[in-house]
């Protein structure tokens, strides 16, 4: 290492090293170099003393005599307290931890390693910010991981992290599904955010260290919620009324089955006497324990506080929310959808097995039933109705009903095709099922030619018959955007899994009376129909919840079935359970017919109850093959009359458009270009809003939204304002807020102020021209150095200055 006087171009002192230089810290009274190496060790080095050092002060290797990693960064700063702080970044045993990220502490007696999950890129350390002052005194260490930004308490005892407002990270783990519902009821909200802030008690109180800026965003004018699903088992509500998601409570539900560990304890948790003193920081979780814990559904009613979550080796929870600690057992129910056929037998993993003891559960959301499926393939659909205390829920072989008042089973039905072997896998066993895919196709092929070959009688009566319809074709005159829809065989894979499920209180028997009802739609285009029995309340726990299957809907061109929905009299969407009784919606017109919407992959159908005639319909898929992906009903509200609103059908198709269809004539209104047709994730992770907007992920860690109405659009708005500089050259901390107070209280200029003004601008401008020091300034800036001159002629080294070779960057 070298120190360069800049002012005379030439070398004052070399200190020389025997190992790999990584990175340099020079300290703050500018008496101190510390360099760090690659042997895992640091160096301190007097600058005051000879011009050819061969050896430093002190060489020192914190986690030796082992082999070490070497250490990329280090900074050194002092303290009132006596001893400085040290903090370095690697440095750990090669053999044991080589493979950790971490970035140690040390200050006295005191040292923690902190192990991150993610690669660290960088750390600063936030210390004292009155240049004048003669100690660093820090304050808080910022660590940029790979997939987090982590904020370190160095003031506190223990040293513990800041919880982040903002930057976290959004898939700490792998996220599986997501949820939003919107107009959160304000008790809700407050014990949601009570149950959250006692998951929190070990961070700091210390307020978030980096700030600046002024939110000139509108207050939201409701309370929205996104719930993530991960692959952990875990689900997290994020606050996503503003701009920036918040976290604000984490629910696992890994404690309820039996797992290789127990969920609370840390896997890097030591005593006070071991060494290295690791201590893991950070959400990011790269692992999954046991993939069968992810969470594939997610159902929250906001009015009643009922949870239900569908996981991957089909389990379904039903949670409430208590604000008090509880422990007991859950009950348990095993659903077989397998139960009225022979001669099938589960290829893929097994299900999760159910504590027998009781569980201790923190306050928030708490588990109180489990229905468990069998086989244990991925709940691929989920509906929970509060108010008649009903959960719906569907696997790739079937679907039932639950009763969790009386927690007991009410129906079952399987929807498995006798040739559908590949629903019987699992998800692990993907790779296995491409030979019998292939083969399926090379059927389909062969079948086809036999066909073409046949002549005849037959043939004659096909040619007439494909004449016919291309004649009835051209007098319906299609649409350029619209084809005919190809049938599909019911012989293709996975007919039976159940892709939507919907209760409604609707006509289904007859005409004059209305009754519960469940409705489910399946891949194979089928849609079923079952009339349900609720008992009074007065009686409910007496009497059981009967259901029968009234009515079987299928599709002539077979496409999968991603939506059901049905109209009042009026025209307009059932209300959500609970809904009207809590007066936040009009109460359904029962005097009129209702009408059933039934939205697949290729077309929108809308069928007269309780006939279930066809009354009308609208193709989608287009010449392009457009496939319907993800559809919802969305309020439009208009900017002008605050009291008018339409509903309307949002749509976002597998080419990344959104299309807007109105309700219940099925005319198309808008189409916009959302997201990329070659981002699958994307596509796949989109959620609607009831107001018209959506969110979807455009990678692992960001979630972008957008919005399709003018009345409801979330947009970031700030302002940040830069430091005012000071007589002595120094930018000045202040409150940006009272600045621009400030600044307000200025009146504006007239036509003799802007005169004045520039009398004033012409005069400091001058000033500045003949000063000496400040053509220099501007001489050294216009050279791009980046040291000014005053700084260079009084010799003061910037704090926290730090030289590097580049390659430890």
């Amino acid at each position: 290492m070298a120190v360069w006087d800049m002012s005379s171009g030439r070398s004052v002192q070399r200190f020389l090293g025997t190992q790999q230089l990584e990175n340099i810290f020079w300290c703050r009274d500018a008496q101190q170099i510390i360099s760090c190496h690659n042997d895992g060790g640091y160096s301190q080095w007097e600058v005051t003393g000879e011009h050819i050092q061969q050896s430093p002060m002190e060489n020192k290797v914190p986690y030796g005599p082992f082999r070490c990693k070497a250490i990329s960064k280090i900074t050194w700063l002092t303290s009132r307290r006596g001893s400085p702080y040290i903090v370095f970044q690697g440095g750990m045993p090669m053999a044991s931890y080589g493979d950790r990220h971490s970035i140690s502490v040390v200050h006295g007696s005191q040292q923690i390693a902190f192990d991150f999950t993610s690669r660290v890129i960088d750390h600063l350390v936030i210390c004292n910010s009155d240049p004048s002052s003669d100690y660093d005194d820090p304050r808080a260490l910022l660590v940029l991981a790979e997939e987090e930004l982590v904020a370190i308490d160095l003031q506190t005892q223990g040293w513990p992290v800041i919880q982040c407002p903002y930057l976290v990270s959004l898939h700490c783990s792998a996220i599986t599904c997501s949820y939003h519902i919107s107009s959160i009821p304000l008790k809700l909200w407050e014990r949601i955010i009570g149950a959250g802030k006692k998951q929190n008690t070990q961070y700091s109180s210390m307020p978030w260290p980096v700030d600046g800026g002024v939110n000139l965003a509108e207050a939201p004018r409701q309370r929205d919620l996104l719930l993530t699903g991960h692959e952990d088992g875990t689900v997290r509500f994020w606050d996503a009324s503003g701009v920036c998601l918040q976290l604000m409570y984490k629910m696992s539900t890994v404690s309820v089955f039996q797992t290789d560990m127990d969920p609370n304890e840390n896997l890097n948790s030591q005593g006070e006497e071991d060494w290295p003193p690791l201590r893991k920081v950070g959400c990011f979780d790269p692992y999954s324990d046991d993939p069968r814990l992810g969470i594939q559904k997610i159902y929250l009613c906001k009015y009643s506080g009922y949870l239900s979550v569908g996981g991957t080796a089909g389990q379904v929870l039903v949670l409430e929310l208590n604000d008090e600690i509880s422990q007991h057992t859950v009950d348990h129910t095993v659903v077989d959808l397998l139960q009225e056929q022979e001669g099938y037998r589960w290829k893929g993993h097994e299900r999760l097995h159910a504590r027998q003891d009781p569980v201790r559960f923190p306050p928030g959301f708490q588990p109180f039933a489990l229905v468990q499926c069998q086989p244990p393939a991925a709940v691929t659909a989920l509906a929970l109705h509060s108010e008649w205390r009903l959960l719906a829920f569907g696997t790739s072989h079937g679907f039932g009903v639950y009763d969790f008042q009386r927690k007991c089973q009410v129906m079952v039905k399987c929807t498995l095709h006798a040739s559908d072997q590949l629903a019987l896998e699992g998800p692990l066993s993907r790779v296995k099922s491409l030979k019998k895919s292939l083969r399926q196709s090379f059927r389909r092929i062969r079948r086809s030619q036999v066909n073409k070959r046949r002549d005849g009688v037959a043939s004659k009566v096909q040619e007439a018959n494909a004449r016919l319809e291309q004649e009835a074709l051209h007098e319906m005159e299609l649409a350029p955007v619209q084809r005919k829809i190809e049938a599909r065989s019911a012989e293709d894979s996975f007919t039976g899994f159940v892709r939507t499920l919907y209760f409604a209180d609707t006509f289904i028997r007859d005409s004059v009376r209305h009754c519960p009802s469940l409705w489910a739609g399946t891949n194979g285009g089928t849609v079923y129909a079952f009339s349900l029995r609720v008992p009074p309340t007065e009686r409910r726990m007496e009497e059981a919840v009967s259901a029968s299957q009234i009515k079987e809907i299928q599709l002539m061109h077979r496409a999968p079935v991603v939506g059901i929905l049905i109209l009042d009299g009026h025209s307009v969407p059932l209300p959500e359970p609970l809904e009207a009784a809590h007066d936040l919606s009009k109460s359904p017109d029962m005097q009129g017919s209702h009408q059933l919407l039934v939205i697949s992959e290729e077309q929108f159908k809308v069928f007269t109850l309780p006939k279930v005639s066809s009354k009308l319909k609208l193709k989608l898929t287009a010449t392009e093959g457009c496939r319907v992906r993800k559809a919802a009903v969305c309020s439009f509200s208009s900017c002008r009359a605050e009291d008018h609103s339409e509903n309307h059908l949002t749509v976002l198709t597998n080419l990344g458009d959104i299309q807007v269809v109105s309700l219940p004539h099925l005319k198309p209104q808008v189409r916009y270009d959302c997201i990329r047709k070659e981002d699958v994730s994307g596509i796949a992770s989109c959620v609607f809003t009831k107001s018209g907007q959506g969110f979807y992920l455009i990678s692992p860690s960001e979630m972008e939204r957008f919005s399709l109405s003018t009345c409801w659009l979330i947009a970031p708005r700030c302002k940040v304002d830069p430091p005012e500089p000071s007589s002595n050259g120094r930018p000045q901390r202040g409150d940006s807020t009272e600045r621009q107070s400030q600044r307000s209280r200025v009146p504006s200029r007239s036509d003799s102020g802007s005169e004045a003004h520039r009398s004033r601008r012409q005069v400091m401008e001058h000033a500045l021209l003949n000063d000496e020091n400040m053509l220099k300034e501007i001489q050294s800036t216009l050279e791009g150095s980046r040291t000014s001159y005053g700084e260079r002629q009084s010799r003061q080294i910037t704090v926290g200055g730090r030289l590097s070779n580049g390659a430890a960057e």
